[in-house]
């Protein structure tokens, strides 16, 4: 085979984010200011949300999230057990109890049946993660919440641009949190940002992510402002500056071509997949509309005579970059010894990782990039099969 690396991702910055940076660099005004409010504005239109708050990170966009919504000691917070370490760690923050749940073994997503079954009398709030892109079951996880009178706050990492029956992630649960960490679907570097309808969770967001005052950075130095300022509540310093926000009005601009990009992309693996029993391709459910953050694809080992793990190693040395998502929480040392977890208790979520690979999809790939992915794995199919 020839030399030609792929990746597992590469962001796509260009012209357009530079002179957006530059400009902010010689403004004068660096940190959270009319940027950042731009920002907020435009990612608030583009979810139809009617208020957007930017933060430095998805995670801190998660804390706030639960803070605002009134998670506090002793609640109970259920989520997947497939996901990211931030999703469960913001509950810890506030010294509540992640309670972790199987996956759908479809999508991956939340399990909705799952959830009901743990929910107590301490539960406050449901935590869905749309796993790769594809939202999850939201009608019958907002039933669920109804029916206990329970907040929804949605991890969206993945989920940009992304709808369930038509209706944009951003705009269905109390609040839903992104990330524009640097392999997501648009980036700042860092950064992250919370979305809701409700005007009260926004001000208890805005207020908390800047040591709980009551006016921001922007708001006591601009020419109009006044120097004076009260503290309601310790708070944190979870704020976006204008540089980062510069660069996410850029790549906010650009969402729509880079989903075209990685959609043509996660078609193109459908169609290469198709006629191979020895891979499970990933599936997007009738009325939803899935953001392709990740193409993965699970092994069915019964049909391969190579382990998950060397099938990643023969991918590497053949310079196809790959990652995993997820190893379940309840996997992790701390979730098993901190809550008393085991390792078989979620089968759907262990089986999945134990099967899983996420391939290379970025609006970068070129046309070759892609047929190289597609002929590295056939191959190694074609080597290894039973």
């Amino acid at each position: 085979m020839s030399e030609h690396a792929v990746p597992f991702h590469l962001p796509e910055i260009g012209e357009e984010e530079i002179r957006a940076v530059t400009e902010t660099l010689r403004s004068g005004w660096l940190t959270t200011g009319q940027r950042t409010k731009q920002f907020e504005q435009e990612f608030a239109q583009a979810v139809h949300a009617t208020h957007a708050v930017a933060t430095n990170s998805g995670t801190a966009a998660l804390h706030l999230a639960l803070e605002a919504v009134g998670v506090k000691e002793g609640d109970e917070v259920i989520l997947p057990t497939m996901t990211f370490a931030a999703t469960a760690e913001v509950v810890s923050y506030l010294r509540a109890k992640p309670v972790l749940v199987d996956s759908e073994p479809d999508t991956l997503n939340l399990d909705p049946d799952a959830v009901r079954q743990a929910i107590t009398p301490r539960t406050k709030v449901i935590m869905p993660v749309h796993f790769a892109g594809h939202p999850c079951a939201m009608d019958r996880l907002l039933s669920v919440a109804t029916e206990y009178e329970l907040k929804v706050v949605e991890d969206a990492a993945h989920a940009l641009p992304a709808a369930d029956h038509g209706r944009m992630v951003g705009a269905i649960g109390d609040i839903t949190c992104f990330s524009f960490y640097a392999t997501k679907s648009i980036t700042t570097g860092e950064g992250g940002m919370a979305t809701t309808h409700h005007a009260h969770y926004a001000e208890r967001m805005r207020s908390m992510s800047l040591h709980g005052i009551t006016k921001d950075a922007w708001s006591r130095y601009a020419g109009t402002g006044s120097w004076y300022y009260e503290i309601r509540e310790p708070g944190f310093k979870y704020n976006l500056t204008d540089i980062a926000a510069s660069i996410g009005i850029e790549q906010l601009r650009k969402s729509r071509r880079f989903w075209t990009a990685r959609a043509r992309i996660a078609a193109a693996y459908h169609d290469a997949f198709s006629e191979l029993p020895e891979i499970q391709r990933p599936l997007c459910r009738p009325g939803y509309d899935h953001a392709w953050h990740l193409y993965v694809i699970q092994l069915n080992p019964e049909r391969l005579r190579i382990t998950r793990d060397d099938f990643i190693e023969a991918l590497k040395k053949e310079q196809i970059g790959t990652s995993v998502h997820f190893m379940p929480l309840h996997m992790h040392p701390y979730y098993r010894e901190r809550y008393g977890y085991h390792r078989d208790d979620f089968p759907h979520a262990r089986a999945a990782f134990e099967r899983s690979i996420s391939l290379p999809i970025y609006s970068r790939m070129s046309e070759a990039d892609i047929r190289r992915v597609v002929d590295v794995v056939r191959s190694l199919i074609t080597q290894y099969r039973r």
